[in-house]
């Protein structure tokens, strides 16, 4: 069951990210396009098992592929900051889409990485103490 596709789901996300409306790209750019990536692949439930998991392991693969996975020699994102952000979006009202994707897109800038463990923490605080106590 794992990596099963739903009815193409992923070819639907990929047309969507790659979308333009009045001869632009709704995602004009390469953080915005990977970041809204992860988030549908996350939300969409693309797959009939194995979402995160797979939206991780695509998302480094884009990364990669667009050469921003590492910046200056150092990971763009590391391993324990992506899992908290898939978990964070697998959790989060879908109200909270922009702010998420902001977050996500923005790793590969300097100033971020403050904005990046307060946004975090702040997530995970609503997530562990408002929310219903849930197995993660």
């Amino acid at each position: 069951m794992f990596a099963l596709e739903r009815n193409e789901g992923l070819k639907a996300i990929l047309g969507a990210i790659y979308q333009s409306f009045a001869g632009k790209d709704v995602y004009p750019t390469i953080q915005e396009k990977v970041a809204n990536f992860l988030y549908m692949i996350i939300k969409n439930h693309v797959f009939i098992d194995g979402n995160k998991r797979i939206a991780a392991t695509l998302f480094i693969y884009f990364l990669d592929y667009y050469n921003i996975l590492y910046k200056n020699g150092i990971l763009t994102i590391d391993n324990n900051t992506l899992v908290a952000l898939t978990l964070l979006i697998a959790q989060s009202n879908p109200k909270e889409k922009e702010i998420l994707v902001d977050l996500v897109m923005n790793f590969s800038t300097k100033k971020v990485l403050t904005l990046r463990k307060h946004l975090l923490s702040f997530y995970f605080y609503q997530i562990f103490h408002i929310l219903p106590h849930q197995q993660f």
